[in-house]
């Protein structure tokens, strides 16, 4: 294992390092602000102690990242591939047009989780926040799996405002009985849905962070998904198609 104190030390010569490592296992101390780190990364795996900065795992190829604090903004901002675990909460923008791999947060994640989410066959990125998602979780998702866990949340339902706005595609479930209100009219929700698609999701992060896996499994479950798969055709076509 190569070890980094990366403590006064600037993004640019932290990546370099990284990139460079003799070893795939790679430890980071000090962690505080540093934007990009693992960027791109296929094939090494990095624990990181401290707050990384913006961008963590943007681009990321394959490459496993687990986060022992907070992560900033646009946490892994057009991943391809991998895993990124944060014993912690997040930023604004998580999985920010992810197009693969699973992202797992421990507690809550900020606005715009899941923006501009895309899958293409089986490359399908998913998402799980164990707290509360700010507003427009969702928000333009056009493909891709959003859960929302709600622990120890009190709210009667742990999203906030604008939840699913443009979204064409995907799913979000959301761990209540009661769905986000003020949705916009394109959305359709399934209330007690079946959750049997994201069980093994809920076991990823049970097994992380050491969460009780029937209690939460046992819980109720709201679905959002787009009611049709063309649906802003009429902004720009007038025909039946």
């Amino acid at each position: 294992m190569t070890t980094i104190n990366c403590k006064n030390m600037p993004f640019d010569e932290l990546n370099r390092l990284v990139r460079t490592a003799p070893t795939r296992e790679i430890a980071i101390d000090g962690a505080l602000g540093q934007r990009y780190i693992g960027c791109g990364l296929s094939d090494k795996s990095l624990t990181i102690t401290g707050t990384p900065g913006n961008a963590l795992g943007a681009y990321l190829g394959g490459a496993e990242i687990t986060v022992f604090g907070n992560a900033q903004d646009a946490l892994g901002d057009t991943m391809n591939a991998g895993r990124i675990t944060i014993f912690g909460r997040c930023g604004d923008t998580v999985g920010y047009a992810m197009r693969g791999g699973e992202i797992l947060i421990e507690g809550d994640a900020g606005f715009r989780a899941g923006i501009h989410m895309k899958e293409y066959g089986e490359q399908v990125p998913k998402i799980v926040i164990g707290g509360r998602a700010g507003d427009f979780l969702g928000e333009y998702q056009a493909g891709g799996v959003i859960v929302v866990l709600g622990l120890g949340v009190r709210d009667e339902c742990p999203v906030g405002a604008y939840c699913a706005t443009g979204q064409y595609g995907g799913k979000i479930y959301i761990r209540s009985s009661s769905a986000p209100t003020a949705l916009p009219p394109q959305t359709e929700v399934t209330k007690n849905a079946d959750i049997t698609e994201i069980l093994p999701l809920i076991r990823d992060y049970s097994a992380a962070f050491g969460a009780d896996y029937d209690e939460i499994a046992s819980g109720e479950f709201v679905l959002l998904t787009p009611s049709t798969s063309n649906i802003y055709k009429r902004l720009y076509c007038n025909r039946n198609i």
